[in-house]
């Protein structure tokens, strides 16, 4: 009988490390060029997956490409199409990969398969049907590589997109620019990865786009950053080149702090167009490094500049937990000194130092994606976001040994970011309060045996579009439990407080009709696997409960509250479920008072006045057109 061959596991696809640009220098080709290696699926042309589905329309010219066969025997025997700039399908292969890999990344440290955001209803929510909502589901993210003939790309969440444009470079005085080339968005791994990264923190916290304070959109820019830059080393190559040519030191001017230097060069930025260490001084012509500068928290709103304060105290992270990694290594090669001696370091100790990077960036990645189920669902801040990840960290690895959590502490207070109303900045401060008060009171303590069910239904179901199904079930199940007890239970001022809810937002009459019932939505239901130091598993459901009131009377602008539960399965019925309650409360009136001190200031304006448009808008398209 014969023997079935063994599905593969990869698939290996070439593709740049960075953009075409570095492919036209001798001393960079060689690092440029690599193979991607992405879990293996079935595909159509296109190509289209499970995930993704690449569409190659150019509407500037009325095109339409033909898809690449990535199932192809040919191309399956040379890892895909060689890298070229001016191949449409090499084009489309090339994001197929890069969103795949970011999605990998993702996967590994959420412990759950990604999953995009829902279309928005068309209806009431009290008149859509389960054939309606249904429709709501993203199977598909669709990426679209020359949808635009302009100096752009950006995600769109009306149209569960990428939409990547091409341009003709500027006349500038660079030598690595070719004046009137066409740069092409689609083949910056940069780009690619950072526009992915918008779509999957989308489909994680959707409310996160509900700007209210000067960090809400700096931190959907800062975290698309800091996926990009820290995926480029796993680029093993150019990790080893940049290694070399810095002597070890990853505080001077590198490939790898930076991001899409084509793009930024080709648009007249004299340099990359961004940086996580520094930047060219535009007097000098020369780069130069970008010291921590507290100030910038209060001087700096424009939703870059701010981001960018943000993924500089991530990298400045990182690079203190490299360089405790390599302190011996250093010792080692200096006899003893701690400094090395001039000239080219050894193959050996570059290799070494390059292991050490890889693990490091690996690490702090992890770190940053795993943070995004212990935030807040709606309205974070930086320091927030400190908080969650110092909670997850200590989660997963209780003894931090190697010290990334104080890494982490001390580049963001050197940079001026600091959470709200906390004693002290250290680990315990940091770490959300546990939830022991609220596993006391029996109106919330039953929801862990009700989700143990619903997590042992779910199982290892691979499918997402049945895992979709599925939750959705369960957050209408839970939603009618929670309107509930919110009914039974409205005028409790402990469950207002325990669940960051307005309770006094509806009328209550007597009867339970639609206008007297709690007005909320359950978003956002995970089940969570992570694997702790020890070897053992974490099992956890993460879930959100939302709610919105206007902003001002008879306004349209409204502000969102609400709170994430985290809810440990692995602990006894006695101790209690809910490990943590992330609370905004939206019955906060200093809150409420600083979203619209936001909203008019014309210093701090809201999204809508600072790009003319509503929240039904494209915000990253006008947002990524000003850079």
């Amino acid at each position: 009988m014969k023997t079935p061959p063994h599905v593969p596991t990869q698939r290996r696809l070439h593709g740049y490390s960075f953009d075409p640009s570095l492919s036209a220098k001798l001393e960079t080709a060689f690092i440029n060029e690599r193979i991607y290696t992405i879990p293996w699926e079935d595909l159509k042309p296109g190509p289209v997956g499970d995930y993704v589905e690449v569409i190659d329309v150019d509407p500037a010219s009325g095109c339409y490409y033909d898809p690449v066969d990535l199932s192809d025997p040919h191309l399956l025997a040379q890892d895909g199409l060689p890298a070229s700039p001016l191949n449409p399908q090499f084009h489309q292969q090339m994001v197929y990969a890069v969103v795949m890999t970011t999605v990998k990344n993702f996967e590994r440290a959420i412990g759950r398969p990604v999953m995009w955001s829902d279309r928005k209803p068309w209806k009431r929510y009290k008149d859509m049907t389960d054939e309606d909502w249904k429709l709501t589901h993203v199977q598909r993210l669709r990426v679209y590589p020359h949808a635009l003939r302009e100096a752009n790309a950006y995600y769109s969440p009306a149209k569960k997109a990428l939409l990547l444009g091409y341009f003709p470079a500027s006349a500038v005085h660079d030598p690595a620019v070719y004046p009137g080339g066409i740069v092409f968005g689609c083949l910056s791994h940069d780009i690619v990865a950072h526009e992915t990264a918008h779509a999957i923190l989308d489909g994680i916290h959707p409310r996160f786009m509900e700007v209210t304070q000067p960090d809400g959109l700096a931190f959907h820019e800062a975290f698309a950053d800091i996926v990009a830059t820290f995926q480029h080393f796993t680029f093993p190559e150019a990790v080893k080149h940049q290694l070399s040519k810095t002597r070890g030191d990853l505080g001077m001017n590198n490939l790898l702090g930076e991001l899409a230097q084509e793009f930024g060069r080709a648009a007249g930025n004299r340099g990359a167009l961004r940086d996580a260490l520094g930047g060219v001084n535009r007097k000098t012509g020369k780069w130069e490094r970008r010291p921590p500068d507290p100030r910038r928290m209060i001087t700096d709103m424009e939703p870059h500049d701010r981001g960018s304060i943000l993924v500089s105290a991530v990298f400045d992270a990182f690079a203190t937990i490299y360089e405790s990694r390599i302190v011996d290594l250093r010792r080692i090669a200096s006899g003893g000194s701690g400094i090395l001696a001039e000239g080219e370091l050894h193959p050996d100790l570059v290799n070494r130092l390059a292991t050490e990077a890889v693990k490091a960036a690996r690490h702090v990645l992890t770190m940053c994606i795993r943070a995004l189920d212990y935030c807040p669902p709606v309205d974070i801040d930086f320091g927030d976001y400190l908080r969650a990840l110092i909670t997850a960290d200590r989660d997963v690895f209780p003894n931090d040994t190697r010290r990334y959590r104080l890494a982490f502490i001390d580049a963001f207070r050197q940079h001026g970011i600091f959470p709200h109303k906390l004693r002290s900045l250290s680990e315990e401060s940091l770490t959300w309060d546990h939830a022991s008060e609220i596993n006391d009171y029996d109106k919330l303590a039953e929801l862990g045996e009700r989700l143990r069910g619903f997590c042992s239904d779910l199982g290892i179901d691979k499918d997402r579009h049945q895992r979709w199904l599925k939750t959705r079930f369960q957050r209408a199940q839970l939603h009618d439990q929670l309107q509930n007890k919110f009914w039974n239970d409205f005028q409790d001022p402990r469950l207002q407080e325990l669940t960051g809810l307005d309770f006094s937002i509806t009328r209550v009459s007597g009867k339970p009709d639609d206008s007297d019932l709690v007005r909320f939505e359950v978003h956002a239901l995970w089940p969570v696997q992570r694997q702790r130091q020890d070897g053992s598993v974490l099992n956890q459901v993460v879930f959100s409960i939302l709610q919105h009131r206007p902003l001002e009377e008879g306004s349209k602008e409204h502000i969102w509250g609400g709170c994430t539960v985290i809810l440990d399965l692995g602990r006894s019925k006695k101790q209690g479920a809910i490990r943590y309650v992330v609370r905004k409360p939206l019955y906060k009136t200093g809150r409420i008072d600083r979203a619209r001190q936001w909203a008019r200031d014309p210093a701090m304006m809201s999204l809508a006045g600072l790009y003319g448009m509503s929240a039904e808008d494209e915000p990253f398209a006008m947002l990524h057109s000003e850079e």
